[in-house]
């Protein structure tokens, strides 16, 4: 099965790579344990055209035939499969930021911590590379403008944040970005878990100043020229 859609006349050859580029992600997110079955939903914006991956439907099951698309107004423009129940808080994200890629996810670590507090504690200086010490947006029924509205709260000046009792939502400039910032909210919740659960001990946690240091260097982490 080909990973891309073939060509159309009007939308030659980027809209075919980004689907392609889409399913390899959405797919990933299931490797990587992020994922169980079709509990996330990852999307990705071409100028006003938003490609996201249609709901109910497995990620290995998605082929060349079904890419989904909607206007920034959510209403669908290409395909034949519903998009995502969780569309309306890719398009909030989409209206508010300048994000090109969102990644919404049910991750273990990340959901059992969103049970637990109400901001993620600064264990690591990896909080830094998020914008700062990660927000849990109250509860509200998956797939409704009530989660979308306190999801963007949490996300204010922050490039991810917690669902509380639901899981994971981060954006970034590509979807490797968007995916590595997940994984690593996904990490920083297990190390957090893990050193809060010994008997007797606290975690040490990071200063404000300290983690304004780390988001400081990590701006020019990588090889110059190179995606981070």
């Amino acid at each position: 099965m080909q990973d891309t859609p073939r060509p159309t006349k009007d939308r030659p050859d980027r809209l075919a790579e980004a689907w392609g580029e889409l399913v390899a992600a959405a797919r990933r997110t299931v490797a990587e344990g992020l994922v169980v079955g079709t509990s996330g939903n990852v999307s990705c914006r071409i100028k006003d055209l938003i490609l996201v991956t249609p709901t109910g439907v497995p990620y290995d099951r998605l082929g060349p035939g079904d890419l989904t698309a909607v206007g920034l107004d959510g209403v669908q423009i290409i395909g034949s499969l519903r998009p995502t129940s969780e569309l309306p808080m890719h398009l909030a994200v989409y209206r508010d930021t300048s994000a090109t890629a969102v990644v919404h996810t049910h991750a273990p670590y990340a959901t059992a911590v969103s049970t637990l507090v109400t901001e993620l504690p600064p264990v690591h200086y990896m909080t830094g590379a998020l914008g700062g010490p990660v927000r849990v947006a109250p509860y509200a029924l998956y797939g409704t403008e009530e989660l979308a509205a306190h999801m963007l709260d949490a996300l204010r000046d922050r490039t991810g944040c917690l669902l509380r009792n639901h899981g994971t939502m981060a954006y970034g400039d590509s979807l490797d970005q968007a995916l590595d910032r997940t994984a690593q909210l996904e990490w920083l919740c297990r190390v957090w878990l893990i050193a809060s659960s010994l008997p007797g001990h606290t975690p040490s946690l990071l200063s404000p100043g300290q983690l304004d240091e780390a988001r400081g260097k990590l701006g020019g982490y990588g090889q110059p020229g190179r995606p981070g």
